[in-house]
């Protein structure tokens, strides 16, 4: 983890309350999905932890959600600022433990990291199943990037107003897969979690300072109390602990 300076370079929105952010600078030590960075805000005492969408040694992209006084500050940001950001952080996806049959799961703006996991796993040779939930068309995030990869991701909404009405879990049970790697709310972990075989779960917990100081983000696990923005965000099946 280290402290840089980075230049926002584009900041549009991209759906309802979502907007996607580029980010210039040194971004050198990213290793993939699941990990996240934290920015600091002018007149917020506490970070936002945001999901790297993607990255190169000299950019960091991000996909958020407005909804709070922070991320609607950050809606407001224009190209040239610059902020002060925390990089990088947590532990993602282990993409060298993985099934024969391999299953993407995001839900809402849990889908960034299970784009930069398509495309860790794209380049190994390796083609997942993908299926991402929202609520409704008017939240969905673009998807043009796993189609750029050659994925057509499975889109569930709630209200059925796109693709497979209902929940991730109902396209998953005509979906053949032997391991998922998950993203998104508690409710939507806790209901992959009872359906899926095996694999690996990154979760989203409130976080003080995301390196692990504040012990304000901890879980139990199997394995005793874990930090999710240290010890995490991913953990694996066999580690987990819900109720």
């Amino acid at each position: 983890m280290r402290q840089e300076k980075l230049t926002v370079a584009t900041n549009e929105k991209v759906a309802e309350s979502a907007y996607f952010m580029r980010l210039s600078g040194n971004c050198r030590g990213i290793e993939g999905a699941g990990q996240f960075i934290d920015i600091k805000l002018d007149r917020y005492f506490l970070r936002r932890p945001i999901s790297i969408y993607d990255f190169g040694d000299d950019f960091v992209d991000i996909l958020y959600k407005t909804v709070g006084g922070g991320t609607f500050a950050m809606s407001d940001l224009k190209p040239g600022e610059v902020l002060d950001v925390l990089l990088p952080l947590g532990n993602g996806f282990d993409l060298n433990k993985r099934g024969e049959k391999t299953l993407l799961v995001g839900g809402g703006i849990g889908m960034p990291p299970m784009y930069l996991a398509a495309k860790g796993l794209s380049s190994m040779g390796v083609t997942p199943q993908v299926v991402i939930g929202f609520n409704s068309s008017d939240d969905m995030l673009p998807m043009d990037r796993f189609q750029a990869l050659g994925i057509e991701p499975v889109i569930t909404t709630v209200d059925g107003s796109y693709g497979t009405k209902g929940f991730v879990t109902d396209a998953m049970k005509d979906m053949d897969y032997d391991y998922v790697y998950c993203c998104g709310p508690s409710p939507m972990l806790k209901a992959v979690f009872a359906q899926a075989p095996d694999g690996q779960f990154s979760f989203e917990e409130r976080m003080g300072c995301g390196f692990g100081a504040c012990m304000g983000c901890s879980i139990e696990t199997k394995d005793g109390y874990k930090r999710v923005c240290a010890d995490g965000p991913v953990f694996f099946k066999d580690q987990i602990i819900i109720g």
